[in-house]
């Protein structure tokens, strides 16, 4: 039987360090690090990151040979496998960190009946692997990859669905609480992703219903709290009373937000204010607002700080001191994508705060559209990256004292 606590570190009580590279890349090798620095340094330099994906779906469309090297780059940093059993090692090496996993199926783009149901029995399988495993104490889905876009965006602006559709919708439906029952079942955390906001009040209320299901006792069920949307924090306050009255436990996973852009752009083309805040610092003022509101109802809600902010992580552990909490309250997860922020997730855990890792996995093709996006991300946040690839070079150069100059050795 696998001991979950085998080879594990132990956490001290202290404050955490961010700049404590040792402690952040203990499970790279050099090789590993020797990736990591030209992954990000090709990701840094927007021209690649523009024609990248178009030349690479077209490569994999006339079946050029390509998918080893996605497969053993990409893919490899940011992906735990194509299936669940290829997380494992992943899985495994992130808990000698104290790290947990988020297994996240990550296939996108599926668009009929056939594939939701594939879609919902592959989530139905990451809660039974993580069903008894400590390792593994969230797990997460999206509710697009189990129902068509467009059928959610007509109920969202109250189109009148016609029979076949009402009947679309309740599969739709039956799926998530076939999910979320399950998890409730097994006593395994589930969260759904947030989407675009013209299909986000059906999500809402869908998430809503789980939890008044399915969190009674504990929490199971968490909805996403998409913070640079201007009304995000007041609706946080208001689920939080409609918990509280109702007599269940607010779900609730904290994050800046993933479709600024998109949400702008289609404002400005269908003439309605934007729902995102004007600035950045508005977002961050309100995600820490966020924080702030969550640590003093931990009586009504449990919450995941999804965030890459380094500020925003030192805020809540500061927050948790100042309050007397145990760094590892049962409510309280810190969160943040394999691949990215070692030094935010290890330095946490090594502290003894709660923090899991996503962690992506399906086909290499069909998980091409979340690696993309995941590059395209990186280069809008052009600080991170740099970032990044300080603390790399930091780390090589502990490693290999010697070295003085900053140049990398040969992958």
């Amino acid at each position: 039987m696998h001991n979950p606590d085998a080879n594990q570190l132990r956490p001290s009580n202290g404050s955490p360090d961010f700049d404590n590279t040792e402690i952040a890349f203990r499970g790279k090798s050099n090789s590993d690090l020797r990736r990591a620095y030209w992954l990000f340094k090709i990701i840094s330099v927007r021209l690649l990151t523009t024609i990248g994906p178009p030349l690479t779906r077209f490569a994999m469309f006339i079946h050029l040979p390509i998918k080893p090297l996605i497969k053993a780059t990409i893919f490899k940093h940011f992906c735990g496998g194509e299936t669940i059993e290829e997380c494992e090692a992943t899985i495994s090496q992130l808990h000698k960190g104290r790290v947990g996993s988020i297994l996240d199926y990550s296939v996108e783009g599926e668009d009929d009946e056939k594939a939701f149901e594939a879609t919902c029995e592959e989530i139905v399988n990451t809660i039974n692997r993580a069903d008894g495993d400590a390792r593994i104490p969230l797990t997460v889905f999206k509710v697009t990859g189990l129902g068509r876009f467009d059928l959610i965006a007509k109920r969202d602006a109250r189109g009148a669905l016609n029979e076949a559709e009402k009947a679309e919708f309740g599969r739709v439906s039956n799926r998530i609480n076939r999910i979320c029952s399950l998890a409730h079942e097994k006593s395994v955390r589930v969260m759904i992703d947030a989407e675009e906001t013209w299909i986000q009040d059906s999500i809402d209320e869908l998430a809503l219903e789980m939890m008044r299901r399915y969190n009674q006792n504990q929490p199971i069920v968490y909805n996403t709290y998409q913070l640079y949307r201007s009304n995000v924090l007041e609706c946080l306050k208001e689920d939080t009373k409609l918990a509280f009255t109702e007599g269940f436990i607010l779900g609730a996973k904290l994050v800046r937000g993933a479709y600024m852009e998109k949400e702008r752009k289609r404002a400005i083309e269908m003439a309605y204010p934007s729902p995102i805040n004007a600035t950045k610092e508005e977002t961050d003022q309100d995600y820490n607002d966020a924080l702030r509101f969550c640590v003093s109802h931990l009586n009504t809600l449990a919450f995941v700080a999804g965030t890459h902010n380094e500020e925003s992580c030192r805020l809540l552990a500061e927050l948790l001191d100042k309050k007397k909490i145990k760094h590892d309250h049962d409510h309280v997860y810190f969160s943040q994508l394999l691949g990215m922020s070692d030094n935010l997730s290890f330095n946490l855990a090594a502290s003894g705060y709660n923090v899991a890792k996503y962690v992506p996995y399906g086909p290499v093709k069909a998980v091409m559209p979340y690696l993309f996006r995941r590059a395209e991300e990186n280069t809008s946040v052009a600080g991170q990256m740099g970032r990044e690839l300080k603390l790399i070079v930091k780390e090589q150069r502990r490693r290999s004292p010697r070295k003085r100059g900053t140049s990398i050795p040969r992958p």
